[in-house]
């Protein structure tokens, strides 16, 4: 077993993890991973799963890489203004070897997430929330964060009077270095936006850095349609709808 936490008072939490995972019914993502809600102390906490690794990964985690959970909650350390609160991660070893593996962090109560205004036409203050998204990524890349899964259920968004908090999540990958303008106009192609909705999230990204709008826009739908091209190719490839 290998474990941390940010408070002694979640060591017995992580330790029973897998009983209080079990005797939840609130699972909010079942894919790969499970994540699911539980209650701990009248606290809402957000708990990830990971799925258990097939042989050849279990020795690379084992003994060459830190595992998923571990990572997850050493990047949500580093950038912890910018997560939902971490409380800890926990491994389980299985004959010598890691086998089930949770991270652990508490529930950010969101409204809704920056796939909601991507995909609806007349959501309302969309403009406002595309501008405000701008001033938030802008820093994260001020921090040298780059996340490299920045795609819309990974942005997370809720309403505070007239202002919006934005947290990040999914955060096993990740880089951490000084950006370049490619790389911070690469890092909005993955929200599959619409040209007409990335073009006032880059226009405002490209005043706030003072640099040209026409032409970093430019760059930015460039990287925007040829993330879509490789997507619908591989989607035409299994015989899938594609999307524009």
């Amino acid at each position: 077993m290998k474990l941390s936490f940010i408070d002694t008072k979640y060591n017995d939490l992580l330790k029973n993890i897998k009983n209080f995972f079990l005797a939840s019914s609130n699972s909010i993502h079942k894919a790969r991973n499970e994540i699911k809600i539980i209650k701990f102390e009248n606290k809402d906490l957000v708990v990830k799963s990971f799925k258990i690794p097939n042989i050849i990964n279990k020795i690379i985690y084992s003994f060459f890489k830190i595992s998923k959970a571990e990572k997850s909650y050493l990047n949500s350390i580093k950038i912890i203004d910018f997560v939902p609160k971490p409380i800890g991660f926990i491994e389980f070893k299985k004959f010598g070897l890691i086998n089930d593996s949770y991270f652990i962090s508490e529930n950010f109560n969101y409204d809704f997430t920056i796939r909601e205004p991507l995909l609806e036409t007349n959501f309302k203050y969309k403009e406002k929330i595309f501008k405000s998204f701008a001033k938030f990524t802008l820093l994260l890349h001020e921090n040298g964060i780059f996340h490299l899964d920045y795609s819309p259920g990974n942005i997370l968004i809720k309403k505070e009077n007239n202002n919006y908090i934005f947290k990040i999540v999914d955060i096993n990958r990740m880089q951490f270095k000084t950006l370049s303008l490619d790389d911070r106009l690469k890092n909005f192609s993955k929200l599959w936006a619409k040209d007409d909705d990335l073009t006032i999230i880059i226009k405002e990204y490209a005043k706030l850095i003072k640099s040209d709008e026409n032409e970093s826009l430019k760059i930015a739908l460039k990287y925007s349609q040829t993330h879509k091209d490789r997507k619908n190719f591989k989607k035409r490839l299994k015989g899938k709808k594609v999307t524009d």
